[in-house]
């Protein structure tokens, strides 16, 4: 979203912000000659193999923002973590009809030329509900947060290479804030928010702060569920809950602040590219926060920048775009369409891999990481920001 500021507001959250449709004003023709062949998520970079399931949770408390006459808040979740098991059949990416429906959400044109399963049969790495494995109280927890409209799975290449690193990974679809959420029984709900039309500018950064405020909601029930008396997981102890962070992608980036600030338990948080629509208030935000975007301007940044008053880094990637920090521009790259970004084949998320799990190793182990300290020729796209005037 960050740099997509003169796009109309409407564009930037209801209309086309899904799968990859802020890019539409850079996007490029396919890659010549490129032969589309099985999508697929590199092997993680940890010691350990990965298991995943998922979770249906329901919030009785509270009605769902999006459609009143749903009186509860209905969520899935997706957890990865670390396991002993050798093998096990693959978790799927996405269901066909998922696929389907996020490919025609974005409403760009050469998207049109893969097929509409094709992100359905990207071959991930963890393994359906293995066992998990570690010592009680032992594994920090992530959650994670997706862009607008986009679903949980769009950051599974992360939560992969996290999972195999010893972190418990969840990652949460805000149902009716996404293209399809799919619960048991294969019932399918679809973006009742971008529905939702804001008369103007101020009107979409009303509806993009109701966004945030609800993610954070969304992100504290899921705490209470796999940290709280009767936790809804099995591997639920091996959770230390005194190391807790979030990460999110977007507006999934924009709402780790407020939640931070709502919810003491989360430790540290990371912003991948999303606009603060909600700003930060004075005192301020005193936990570590790193913000990592593609190179564009986004004045959100730069008036929250002061704000962030503890341990803080604004990271620029040089030919990122707005999807390169989820599986999306890599995947869609697999398929043999160019979204115009210069980041080629795994590069994208090689990137987010390295320097989300060097933040979480500082911050939640209190391992030094000069990765974090100044610029890496092993990553000369990666632009270190001291100012609000040095950036973007």
């Amino acid at each position: 979203m960050p740099h997509d500021n003169t796009l109309p507001a409407r564009k930037k959250l209801a209309t086309v912000a899904g799968l990859l449709a802020l890019m539409a004003s850079t996007f490029s023709a396919p890659a010549p000659a490129a032969a589309a062949g099985t999508p697929f998520l590199p092997k993680p970079t940890g010691p350990h193999q990965v298991g995943t399931t998922s979770l249906h949770l329901t919030d009785t408390s509270r009605p769902d923002p999006w459609v009143p006459t749903a009186k509860a808040r209905e969520l899935m979740v997706s957890l990865w973590y670390p396991t002993a098991a050798r093998e096990g059949r693959r978790a799927p990416y996405v269901t066909p009809k998922e696929s389907e429906l996020l490919l025609k959400g974005a409403r760009i044109k050469e998207l049109e030329k893969i097929p509409t399963d094709a992100l359905s049969r990207t071959r991930t790495n963890a393994f359906i509900d293995a066992k998990p494995a570690g010592r009680p109280r032992s594994l920090p927890l992530v959650v994670m947060s997706p862009g607008f409209t986009w679903l949980r799975s769009s950051l599974t290449g992360l939560a992969e290479d996290l999972a195999s690193r010893g972190y418990v990974v969840a990652s949460i679809d805000h149902t009716y804030e996404n293209f399809a959420t799919t619960f048991p029984g294969r019932r399918v709900a679809t973006c009742a928010a971008c529905e939702i039309e804001p008369d103007d500018n101020a009107g979409a950064d009303d509806f993009g702060q109701k966004v945030i405020r609800n993610r954070a909601v969304d992100v504290s029930f899921v705490l209470d569920q796999l940290t709280g008396a009767g936790p809804k997981w099995k591997g639920a102890s091996l959770i230390n809950p005194a190391r807790i962070a979030m990460a999110g992608q977007s507006i999934g980036g924009a709402a780790a602040p407020e939640t931070m600030l709502k919810d003491s338990r989360v430790r540290a948080g990371i912003n991948m590219d999303g606009s603060m629509f909600l700003p930060i208030p004075k005192p301020g935000l005193g936990r570590p926060f790193m913000m990592m975007g593609a190179p564009a301007g986004d004045s959100t940044w730069k008036r929250d920048w002061e704000q962030l008053t503890g341990w803080k880094r604004w990271l620029v990637v040089k030919g990122a775009l707005h999807p390169s920090f989820t599986d999306y521009d890599m995947l869609i790259q697999q398929l043999g369409v160019n979204l115009g970004g210069d980041l080629k084949g795994t590069r994208s998320l090689d990137i987010t891999r390295k320097y989300v799990g060097a933040f979480l190793s500082l911050h939640l182990h209190g391992k030094p990481q000069r990765l974090l300290e100044k610029p890496s020729p092993r990553y000369p796209e990666v632009q270190f920001c001291s100012s609000a005037n040095s950036c973007r």
